[in-house]
């Protein structure tokens, strides 16, 4: 490899000129000498004068990395192949910030058997290294493998200890000798063939070949019942219901096909999301997720090719650890071919790169950019990607729901009760896409409407926009109902009592995610990926979280109040003393009968008393 540089001379045709012909890659550099920016080339000088003199037609993105570069840094390989694995390790290593961004979304579980040591161990671990061990997974969830490794643990009797066996050996056997879970080969009890014959029977229970296993069990429990070993019967009845619950997992993510790695991808503005399914012997196994920043401008083809990159090429050699024979992708991309023939070099076996058209590999795509859809949507609505623009987000909502007005303020309301006690209702305040929460308001319900949630919302509302015409404040451009028909209609009876019918409003139902408008009773769906859908859901769940908290604030007052409320002589003022100054229950019976006294209208004499009542000796 060859390094090439400008010698900080500016960007332009002449130190173009200077450039090799060779494959390699470039790097373009700040000012300040900050990489901006890295790319693989086939012909670095053909390659890197294209970002001379860009045009107005070129997008934005790279007419301003043209304007920041004052220097460009050359590193020749021998091949593209090479190019491209130096492109993947230096966009992991520098995170240029016009490059496209990728992060992984975490590192799955695996169960890792040290076959490679003379007494193997079995254990759970994230990292995946080329050591000689065995690595079955990825699992998607932690608890669950955890779970199932103890069963395959507690059956066979895989050693827990550390001992570097046979060279470090203890005095004695440990615990789990001696009730059971081992039969203690690190003082000699068990010989190294036995215990690699029980490594063999693990490996055939990890690879999926449950049901042999469970049928040895459950003839040993039959065994043992006859025998009227019952004590040995429970426990082989236990180990049975931990293996069906590893095959149960098992068929679970069966999704059909062989071993294949399959890519979606899903864009919203500058961010997107590449989700990578790994599925093995016809069994959805686990996934991967990388978030991408700063995509917006950039073909699907640079994003299929960047993330299978990212994944394949900068992870180093674990990444080839479990590499199956096909991995399936929604577009081609020009380096293909050649990612083909690296991923081949390192496999020491065929890997296609496919893209599927039709059948049952195109169902398996279909899969991959649901999920990739789905993974968008759940960082958009959690906050860590961040929404795009607001006015477009603002502008697709009243499109979407064909409003007069552009929906710069929204109000949404709640009702949460606890079985008809302790209604109160919520009212959150978006404003330009954000929260306001200096009008954030809650109230509790007067009606004596119990779990009527359609006269609480109606009382809610009317009580909301009462204030607001008798303060003469900005009525909202649109009003939001945490429900469905029968809330919507509630809110409309009450804004028209109120003479305000032209405010606009609007449902969201949770579980089918529909928007109901007055007049309109089949309702509105909008698209899974909508930005106004996931705008609304925000504000939705908002209002839903504002109403809960201030339920549960008054359950816990009601419960403390019922715990004094049979005490003789102290009437509400003083549980709500008692309340102000302590906070709970609990505190109150931790506290002593002096730090009573101390509050006003109370004694010590009577803290004695409040004390024994509550139980406290």
């Amino acid at each position: 490899m060859t390094t090439v540089t400008g010698g900080g001379t500016p960007f332009d045709a002449r130190h173009v000129a200077r450039l090799p012909t060779d494959p390699g890659v470039y790097l373009f550099r700040s000012a300040r000498g900050e990489i901006l920016y890295v790319g693989k080339a086939k012909s670095l000088r053909a390659r890197v004068r294209t970002y001379l003199g860009q045009s107005k037609g070129t997008d934005i993105k790279t007419r301003e990395l043209a304007r920041q570069t004052v220097d460009v840094e050359v590193l020749v390989v021998g091949s593209e192949a090479e190019a491209l694995i130096l492109e993947a390790n230096l966009i992991k290593e520098h995170q240029p910030r016009f490059n496209i961004q990728l992060r992984d979304d975490k590192k799955y579980p695996y169960i890792k058997v040290t076959v490679n040591e003379p007494f193997p161990r079995a254990y759970v671990t994230r990292r995946v290294r080329k050591d000689g061990a065995r690595y079955f997974g990825p699992f998607v969830s932690v608890g669950r493998v955890r779970r199932a490794l103890e069963v395959v643990k507690r059956i066979h009797g895989i050693r827990s200890c550390r001992y570097d066996l046979p060279a470090e050996t203890p005095a004695r056997p440990c615990l789990d000798h001696h009730i059971g879970r081992c039969a203690a080969p690190c003082v000699g009890l068990q010989t190294q063939v036995d215990y690699r014959a029980m490594i063999d029977q693990v490996l055939r229970v990890l690879s999926g070949d449950v049901a042999t296993l469970q049928a040895e069990v459950e003839a040993g429990m039959r065994k043992a019942a006859a025998e009227m070993d019952f004590e040995r019967a429970a426990h082989l009845r236990d180990v049975l219901a931990g293996l069906d619950g590893i095959a149960r997992q098992q068929r679970v993510h069966r999704v059909g096909g062989g071993d294949q790695d399959v890519v979606g991808i899903a864009r919203d503005g500058s961010v997107g999301v590449a989700v990578t399914l790994h599925i093995r012997d016809g069994v959805l196994i686990g996934r991967n997720t990388h978030v991408m920043a700063g995509v917006e401008g950039e073909a699907d083809a640079d994003l299929v090719s960047r993330s299978v990159s990212h994944a394949y090429l900068s992870s180093g050699a674990r990444a080839f650890e479990n590499l199956p024979g096909e991995v399936l992708l929604p577009t081609t991309f020009p380096d293909r071919k050649v990612l083909e023939g690296i991923l081949n070099s390192h496999a020491s076996r065929k890997v296609s790169l496919r893209i599927p058209r039709r059948g049952a590999k195109a169902r398996l795509l279909e899969l991959a950019l649901a999920n990739a859809r789905q993974a968008l949507a759940d960082r958009v609505m959690k906050g860590e990607v961040p929404l795009p623009r607001t006015d477009d987000v603002l502008y697709e909502l009243q499109d979407r729901l064909s409003l007069k007005v552009v929906p710069r303020l929204i109000v949404c309301f709640d009702v949460s009760h606890t079985q008809g006690a302790e209604t109160v209702a919520s009212t959150v305040v978006f404003e330009n896409g954000e929260p306001r929460k200096s009008g954030y308001r809650h109230m509790r319900i007067q009606g004596d409407w119990g779990n009527d949630d359609y006269r609480s919302m109606a009382e809610a509302v009317r009580r909301f926009f009462a204030r607001k015409v008798k303060e003469q404040g900005p009525l909202p451009d649109l009003a939001v109902i945490d429900g469905g028909k029968g809330q919507l209609a509630a809110a409309r009876e009450a804004l028209v009592g109120l003479d305000l019918s032209h405010v606009a409003l609007a449902a969201l139902a949770k579980r089918q995610e529909v928007v109901y408008r007055p007049g309109d009773p089949q309702g509105l769906r909008l698209p899974g990926t909508a930005r106004s859908l996931h705008l609304l859901q925000r504000v939705r769940d908002e209002a839903h979280r504002f109403a809960v908290r201030y339920n549960r604030k008054l359950r816990t007052r009601r419960t403390v109040r019922s715990g004094l409320g049979d005490i003789p002589g102290v009437g509400p003022r003083r549980q709500q003393a008692l309340l102000s100054r302590f906070g709970s229950l609990r505190s109150v019976r931790e506290a002593t009968p002096a730090e009573i006294g101390r509050i006003p209208g109370f004694s010590e004499a009577m803290g004695a008393r409040i004390l024994t009542y509550l139980g406290r000796p």
